[in-house]
Parts: structure tokens; sequence; C-alpha cells
């Protein structure tokens, strides 16, 4: 039963001073020993810091603590999976038998109910690799429960640690689950209590809300102390909150709630950590700031972001290479964004503003990484690369763009109803169709596809050059982003249209068009917002439509819910508000181009 915790990314906690213990124990009311007395861990003989334990729990509380004393021990008030800060919180134990996992550099800690129900999915914490079992209600076997922080994603509900008996459905934040159903859509992260019923297939997500709003006050803010500025939760992040600011010389704090009974300040600048009740916060420099605060490590940030004409890649590894700067190209929403899609050579590169070395950034990293005022040069591979760039984070990215022969369907859910063997030489690929203007853009106009989502060997994939060397899957349909040697996609049956981006994974599952309609690039309308409560604008970011617009929704049992026309010229906007929470897609088209887009509506 034993489960590492190795893939579930957490907050770090650096212990200052300490680097490697002799024991490490649970303590606490709901262990055997109580407060007097540590259960001992056992050591991972390949990395010293893993700690595990085999134990029958009672209700209660517990700690971790080091060498059988006080001096450091580990608490927090999640359960079953948190990090541990020294002197925190007793940690909440719901009584059971559990695989303790715990970490002694990092804090991570994770109790591994054994249950026969739980909950897996993308928005879950350990993906589509495995569950965390939910706990059994103690008046009802039928009903269980667990309080996760969740990601934007997707998850269902499984027993017995496979997908023999599964349940899911297309509504949130409840909803009846069905065998086999559709994944449940998770469409705004945060810290969720979940219950399901294994007898009726009822589920519900209620969010803990901690906080129903971060904002930011005091004179260096547009509000002075009279009005917070408000900040916005990051959607992959429930602790994180984040805005763009524009602030004066002064003093800053932050606050919950829109009240003084929770502050917190601080005494350094541009970041520290807050602490409850501190004092201001000097903002020594006015500008436009990116405004972090993360509510559970109180880790704030004033990243300040330069107003550039130009940001551009140099050195020996460009096609100017030392002398002369090659252009990104500003994000239209974000401005410290730049892009660039590039031939480099093997050798180096930095980034630098306003073609000039008074502001340059540089990184030791490569394909990616943290890039620093004046830092080192980059090193760089040769090949043809997509880069992105933050210049307020310094943050990078190098993805290599590769350009395929050939790019296919497979799988048992697809038209040949089995999976390519190793010899077939292309025979079971259904071959899908390059755009004449864009490699990277693949299309066909109708195949049709079956559901056997109940098999393991069920779904479908996208491989390149009729080979499993570069091949996309993915959780999700009729939306998603394939990734290399990702999960089998789970169509529903029916026949579609697809549209596939090679360079970015990106695909679409619309309606099958005719032949007097082509396939337009997902990429160029943006719904927003999405998730979306009453209504959505369709934003079209492109030059091809040249009609009339017709709008059709269809749920994902491929049944159209609603249709509406637009004038080319119009304001493109839906009202969805009588659409039941769920997802949808959306079948865009003028005639002749066509797109299919993915909703979800969510209250």
């Amino acid at each position: 039963m034993l489960r590492l915790l190795s893939t579930v990314v957490f907050c770090t906690f650096f212990l200052t001073g300490y680097s490697q213990f002799n024991t490490i124990g649970l303590i606490g009311s709901a262990t055997p020993g109580g407060w007097d007395e540590d259960t001992p861990m056992v050591q991972d003989t390949v990395n010293l810091n893993l700690w595990t334990l085999e134990i029958t729990l009672a209700d209660g509380d517990a700690k971790f603590r080091a060498d059988g004393n006080w001096d450091v021990n580990w608490g927090d008030s999640r359960f079953p999976i948190g990090t541990g800060v020294q002197n925190g919180p007793n940690i909440p134990v719901v009584a059971g038998n559990y695989s303790v996992s715990f970490n002694s550099e990092t804090g991570e800690y994770f109790f591994d109910y054994d249950s026969d129900i739980g909950i897996i999915g993308s928005a879950t914490p350990f993906g589509w690799d495995r569950e965390v079992f939910m706990f059994k209600d103690a008046d009802d076997d039928n009903k269980y429960y667990v309080t996760l922080n969740l990601l934007q994603g997707a998850a269902k509900f499984r027993a017995n640690g496979n997908w023999d008996v599964n349940w899911g459905a297309a509504d949130f934040p409840s909803g009846i689950g069905e065998q086999n159903g559709a994944d449940i859509p998770v469409p705004q992260a945060g810290r969720y209590f979940i219950t399901f019923d294994k007898s009726t297939g009822e589920y519900n997500f209620e969010e803990e809300v901690d906080f129903a709003s971060i904002g930011i006050i005091g004179s260096a803010t547009p509000g002075g102390w009279d009005v917070e500025t408000p900040l916005t939760k990051d959607s992959g992040n429930p602790d994180l909150w984040k805005a763009t600011v524009t602030l004066i010389e002064g003093a800053a704090k932050f606050r919950a709630n829109d009240g003084w009974a929770i502050n917190w300040g601080g005494t350094e600048f541009p970041s520290g950590i807050a602490e409850l009740n501190g004092g201001d916060i000097v903002v020594p420099e006015a500008g436009e700031y990116l405004v972090s605060f993360n509510t559970n490590t109180l880790a704030y940030s004033f990243l300040l972001i330069g107003d550039y004409s130009t940001v551009g890649i140099i050195g020996d590894a460009t096609p100017g290479g030392w002398d002369v700067d090659t252009p990104m190209e500003q994000d239209a929403d974000d401005k410290s964004i730049w892009r660039l899609r590039v031939e480099l050579v093997t050798g180096e590169a930095k980034f630098r503003a306003d073609n000039d070395w008074a502001v340059n950034w540089g990184g030791g990293t490569f394909p990616e990484g943290i890039a620093e005022l004046d830092g080192p040069n980059i090193p760089v591979i040769g090949g043809e690369y997509r880069v992105i760039f933050n210049a307020t984070t310094g943050e990078y990215s190098f993805e290599e763009v590769f350009e395929y022969g050939a790019v296919s369907l497979v799988g048992r859910s697809g038209p040949f109803n089995e999976w390519p063997g190793t010899d077939d030489m292309g025979a079971r690929d259904w071959f899908l169709d390059k755009d004449s203007q864009d490699p990277h853009l693949w299309t066909t106009p109708s195949v049709m596809l079956r559901n056997f989502a109940d098999d393991a060997d069920g779904g479908i994939k996208f491989r390149a050059d009729t080979a499993w060397a570069v091949n996309w899957g993915a959780a999700d349909f009729p939306t998603g982003v394939g990734t290399q040697d990702g999960p089998n996609i789970q169509p529903v049956a029916g026949t579609y249209s697809i549209v596939f981006n090679s360079l970015g994974g990106e695909y679409a599952f619309g309606p099958a068009v005719s032949t007097r309609e082509e396939l337009l690039n997902p990429a160029a309308i943006k719904l927003l917002p999405n998730p979306a409560n009453t209504t959505v604008v369709i934003n079209l970011d492109t030059d091809k439509l040249a009609n009339n617009i017709n709008v059709l929704v269809y749920d994902l049992a491929g049944r159209q819910v609603m249709s509406q026309r637009f004038d080319l010229n119009a304001n493109l906007e839906l009202n969805v508000s009588k659409l039941q929470v769920g997802s949808y897609l959306l079948s865009i088209t003028d005639g002749k181009y066509l797109i299919g887009k993915q909703l979800i509506i969510a209250r």
C-alpha cells in the first residue's frame, strides 16, 4: 500500500541550520504513543530526507519531530496533504489505516488513507497518475468525504484504485456521477470539501473560502489608506493573490476581507515574509508593479514592470550576433511578456531592453530558467525555437520547433478500431492534412470515433511520422493540449472534424464539416470569460471570416442546445444564462471557415 510522496508540487520549506536527522517520528494524540512517545518512521535508503510509516491512527492530532525532542518539529492545519512548518499547528487526523510519507527537507507530508473510493484527475494533487482516497462517513458506508486543494482542471471518482468502476458527469459543483461518465470540470482552483455517495453517484464540491478577498492598502496605493486595491486569486494556486498596481512612494499593507481584522505587514522590499499585524511595507520608488501575496506562506513581492519600447535577444547564437538585437513581439494583453520564433545556432544569448546594455538579463540554464539583471550568458543549443521571456519576473523558455512529415490519429476509439502494430506501415493511422500556410496546423474534415472509456485500451492519440517516438495525448475532450506520452484521449462517440497544432499540442474536435467548409486555427478565437456565468464574448482574432457568423452550442453528448447568428461586425456576446453548469462545445462558422471551442459554465 505504500505510496511515496514524489510528484506533488508544494511550497518549499527550508529548515535553516539543519541538514540531516538521525530519526524522524510521528507523535500526538492520534498516534499509539500519544504525546509522550514518538512512533519512529523509516528512512529511505536513496533519498535520506524521505521518511515513511505504515500505521493505524485514531481521531486526534499529530506532528512530525526530529531526534525525539521538540527542538525541531513540523506541523500544519491541513490534512491529509500539506507542508509542515517549524513549530506549526497540530495536524488534525481522521481515524484509519495509513501509509504516511514525510520529507524532512521540504516539510511535505501525505497521510495516504486505506479506502475503496478515491478522487483522481488533472485537478487533484497527483493528476491522473493516482487518486487521493476519501474518508468513509461514520454514519453511512456509502458516503465519503475529503478536503483537498484542487487546481483548475478535471476530476473523477473511482473504486479500488482502478478504472473498472468509475463515476463522472459534466456538472460542477454538484451532480450525479454516472459509470464511465464525463470528466467533472473544476473551473477554479481552490480548497474544497468534497463529498461522494457510491450508491447514488451524487457528489458535491464545496469551496472553503479562507478569505473572501485580499487587497493592498496604504499611502503608496491608488486608494491611499481609505480604499484598498483588490488583488485577484491565481487560477492555479488558491493561496496566491496578484495584481498589477501603479504605486507611488509611500507605505503599504495587505489585508483580508476589506477590513483591518486580518492584516499583514513587513520590513523588506521588494520581497519578504509578511507578519500578521506587522509594520508598514515601505515602497521607495514610484512605478507600475506586479504585486503578489501568498496567504499560506505569507511571502510577498513587488516586481517593477519596466516600460520598454523593445526587448530583443542578442548573442552569437542569434541571427544578429552580439552586434544587432533580434526584436521580440510584445504580448497584447501583458506588456511584460515578449515572444519570438527564431532559428538559433549553438552559442550564447541574452535578453536586453531598448537595444542597449543598460538593462539586460541572463541566466545559466537552458532551455528554461529565471534570468537576472546583468546575469550570465544563456547557453544555447542550435535549432528553431519559440522563445518566451517575462521582463518582469525574468522567466524564460526556449521551446524547440519541430516540423513533421505526417501527423495521424490512432487508437481503438478511432476509425480503424484498433491500435497500430509495429510493422503496419501506417495502415491503421488516420492521416490529417497539413495546412498549406502553417506546417504545424493539421486538420481533417470528418472522422468517426467510438467510445471505449470503460476499457483501459480505449481512446485515441495523435502521433508523428507513423511512430511512437513523438506522440500527444491528454485527459480532455473535445478540446485540450496534448503532451508527449500523455494519456489516451477518451472521445464521445460521433463524427467529428479535427484541428491539431503540432507546435503547441492544442487540439479541438468539432462537428464534421462539409467539403465547402475549411477548419480554422483554434488560437484565432478566444472566449472571454471562460469559465463563464451568464454571458461570454467571442473574440475574433482573424481576418479570414468574411460573412455573418453562426454559433452553435453542443453538450458533451453531441446534442445541440442553442444557436445564435451574428452580423460579422457585431459584438459577439452570447447569452448563456439558461445553460446548466458544465462543459459545452461551440461550433463557430461563417459558412466557409469553422472552428470548435470548449466553453465551461460555472456559477
